[in-house]
């Protein structure tokens, strides 16, 4: 059974504080907006808590008239109650009015910063080194990422449709009450919002422990399931699709563990807080009930005081779950804080320049380079590639013969020496100028899912159909084109699945053709074809390569033997340097090498 993948533990090292500080540059994109929208909040709830004062000097008003509405003063009568009540629709009104104008104002702001933040997270993906993204689970990360984002849009909706509200309204409430009744009416409420504050932050907190187990194990499984599915024929070869399964289940089994043990936990904390709320409201109506009977306060201000509790505790219900959900959207977004805080490993020199390539000249001096310092990978390789050469490196499995490819396209930084493009060191030029001069046919050609046309054209966006085409053709790629029924908007699949490995690699070739690079490197170029595809391309492979400085990482000693020079690798080491013919005639590990293959070669 494999091993699970390695997850983020629990959040115990994250600062909300700081969090929502990086969090505000997203919002105040549009400080004007959200101050519009802030505002009408505002207006929103003064509204709302002005209703039950009008809902008060209606009842008191109508209470004054114990003999029934007729009397002498029957226009008084009228007048008042209809002006209140009018009053108390134009608030309400105005309450749902400005709340909607809020939603509106602010949705923008939302939406906007939820795309931001989206780009911003792959962006910074690309940017992070091979290392890490060889390091790290992609179902893992793509359940974080989600989590992350949805996290940005659940945390400005609670702060700004419910925490906010709340605290505006339990102010203007308390303000109220606290100014117009007795202090043993305000401590009563002051002691409930208290003991519901102190065990919903106490439980809650409790519970985020299992909200965590949820998330590992989640991310776990989702990570379990995509790598599963990546490697579909693998599974496949070795029968091993009830193994998955029970690896995904296993990991869904702690999950749903986690998530029982949450549910128990939520019921624990929602009877608590509705027993404070119940206990608190009861012991305050009583209190009121108390002071109507003696004549110190009336009817209408049981009824405020009711409508007052009624508008308090019911946000402040709402509150507790309000609490749990911005702790839960605050430690997924951690994720994502902590992934926008990883430093690449591989960046631009402060003022780094454009790397200008006028001839292709490639040099590699003192070149050493491990990924622990305990296992060194290439140890003082030195040789150079002239301007229009094509020299081929060779060597046993494990030689570092790849490892040269991802030096020279920085996805790593060399431990000690240099390499050279035309004198000028690429360490102290910018990645992007980099890249753009050279080309390269990998070992494992991964496509987008997308059509041969997309997958070609990536090497150079604004390439004409005709040059598309044209380089297809150079790659040997026009009987496939032609049983093709769709042609060149033929769907690759996931990874090129739809394609055989020759297919593949072909049409990687063909990118190379049509971005025309300065240098090109052909790392295993033709391991994946067959002997009658091989010698179909090769030729197109010269004439490439004729107009560029060339580096060959080759497995096929046949397919390097027009190279201008060959250096042979064993161990991280340059063993021997030369051309075919001089390196058959030393009898050395070359010679050694084209014998084995030559011997393995069906007569």
């Amino acid at each position: 059974m494999r091993s699970a993948p390695r997850q983020e533990g629990p959040h115990k090292d994250r600062n909300d504080f700081a969090n929502l500080g990086k969090l505000s540059p997203y919002v105040w994109r549009y400080g004007r907006r959200v101050s519009v929208a802030l505002c009408c909040l505002l207006l929103a709830k003064l509204a709302t808590v002005c209703i039950p004062l009008m809902l008060k000097g209606i009842i008191d008003s109508l209470d004054t008239q114990t003999d029934g509405l007729l009397s002498s003063n029957d226009q008084l009568v009228v007048v008042v109650p209809m002006a209140l009540l009018l009053s108390y629709g134009a608030l309400r009104l105005a309450s749902g009015l400005f709340g909607e104008l809020r939603d509106i104002l602010f949705s923008r702001v939302r939406y906007s910063a939820m795309h931001q933040m989206a780009v911003d997270v792959l962006q910074h993906l690309h940017k992070l080194s091979l290392r890490f993204h060889l390091e790290r689970n992609t179902g893992g990360i793509s359940r974080d990422l989600e989590r992350g984002t949805r996290s940005l849009a659940s945390v400005l909706n609670l702060l700004v449709f419910s925490i906010l509200p709340t605290i505006a309204e339990f102010l203007l409430v308390g303000g109220i009450l606290l100014f117009n009744y007795d202090w043993a009416l305000m401590a009563a409420i002051l002691l409930t919002v208290a003991f519901y504050v102190v065990l919903t932050l106490s439980m809650s907190k409790w519970r985020m422990n299992f909200r965590h187990e949820m998330n590992k194990y989640d991310s776990a499984a989702n990570g379990r399931a995509i790598d599963s599915l990546l490697n579909y024929e693998t599974v496949k070869y070795f029968n091993n699709e009830k193994v998955e399964t029970e690896n995904y289940n296993e990991q869904l089994g702690f999950w749903g563990a986690a998530g029982q043990k949450t549910q128990i936990s939520l019921s624990a904390l929602n009877f608590g807080q509705g027993a404070i709320v119940t206990i608190g409201v009861t012991t305050i109506m009583m209190l009121a009930a108390k002071d109507v009977a003696s004549g110190e306060i009336t009817i209408g201000d049981l009824v405020l005081i009711n409508a007052l509790m009624l508008q308090l505790f019911i946000p402040l219900s709402i509150l507790g779950s309000v609490y749990r959900s911005l702790q839960y959207s605050l430690a997924d977004m951690d994720l994502v804080i902590k992934l926008l805080e990883q430093v690449p490993e591989i960046q631009d020199v402060e003022n780094a320049k454009p790397l200008l390539v006028k001839h292709g000249k490639l040099e590699f001096e003192n070149v050493s380079f491990h990924y622990d310092e305990s296992r060194p990978i290439l140890r003082n390789i030195n040789f150079t590639i002239e301007p229009g050469q094509k020299v081929a490196v060779v060597g046993p499995s494990g030689s570092g013969k790849s490892t040269l490819v991802r030096l020279i396209f920085r996805f790593y930084d060399v431990s000690d020496g240099l390499i050279k493009i035309d004198g000028q060191s690429i360490a102290d030029c910018t990645q992007e100028s980099l890249r753009r001069v050279i080309g390269i046919v990998p070992q494992d050609t991964v496509l987008f899912n997308d059509t041969i046309r997309y997958n070609i054209a990536y090497a150079k966006l604004d390439a004409t159909d005709e040059a598309v085409l044209n380089a297809a053709e150079k790659a040997d790629l026009g009987r496939l084109l032609s049983r093709l029924p769709d042609g060149m908007e033929t769907v690759v699949g996931e990874r090129g699945l739809k394609l055989s490995g020759g297919e593949k690699q072909r049409l990687a070739i063909s990118r190379v053709i049509l971005k025309s690079p300065e240098i090109i490197l052909f790392d295993e170029a033709t391991s994946s074809l067959d002997s009658r595809s091989e010698q179909a391309i090769l030729g197109a492979l010269q004439k490439v390569s004729s107009q560029a400085t060339t580096l060959v990482i080759a497995h096929r000693l046949s397919t390097i033997i027009d190279a201008d020079k060959i250096v042979v690798m064993e161990d991280g080491v340059v063993v021997e340097t030369g051309d075919h013919e001089t390196l058959l005639r030393s009898d050395g590990l070359y010679r050694r090498l084209w014998d084995l293959q030559r011997s393995e070669q069906p007569s």
